[in-house]
């Protein structure tokens, strides 16, 4: 489970007095336990599983990569660097992102496997591509991916 695996990384950071790692795996956990609380608040008695846990992730992550951008021009190269190894640490809980070669042949791929023939078949691409592939790709690059796909088609033109 992805919880205990961020939970064994956090004693081995602290066993190493690895502050920078410590610290982001507590900001990890700190957003796990908000978003449990959030759950059961709703009425759902198990925690967050490891797909939500990997959502939480993806989307510290990305928060990282707008403040390293923002820091970078400013100017203050410090907390680009703190916020891009903050973001190292987080992303190695993630399974491996797929190339931009692999998301265009996994859209492809499941365009066809669907039958997707027009943009009203978008949901059953994404949906299919969510199952298959969870964490492993930006979904919103994927969608517009899945929507070239199929606004090239022969059969999406009008005739």
């Amino acid at each position: 489970m992805l919880r205990q695996e961020i939970n064994e990384a956090l004693k081995g950071a602290m066993r190493d007095q690895a502050r920078r790692r410590m610290a982001t795996l507590r900001l990890i956990n700190a957003a796990i336990k908000d978003r449990d609380i959030a759950v059961r608040s709703s009425g759902r008695d198990e925690g967050v599983s490891d797909d939500e846990i990997r959502q939480i992730l993806q989307k510290m992550i990305k928060q990282r990569e707008e403040s390293a951008k923002i820091y970078e021009e400013a100017g203050r190269l410090e907390l680009v660097e703190q916020e891009r190894e903050e973001s190292e640490i987080i992303r190695s809980f993630l399974p491996r992102q797929l190339s931009e070669d692999e998301v265009q042949e996994a859209c492809a791929g499941v365009v066809e496997e669907v039958g997707a023939t027009c943009v009203r078949d978008m949901g059953k691409c994404m949906s299919t591509l969510k199952e298959r592939f969870p964490g492993q790709m930006d979904f919103g690059r994927a969608s517009a991916v899945v929507k070239h796909i199929l606004c090239d088609k022969p059969e999406a033109q009008p005739g």
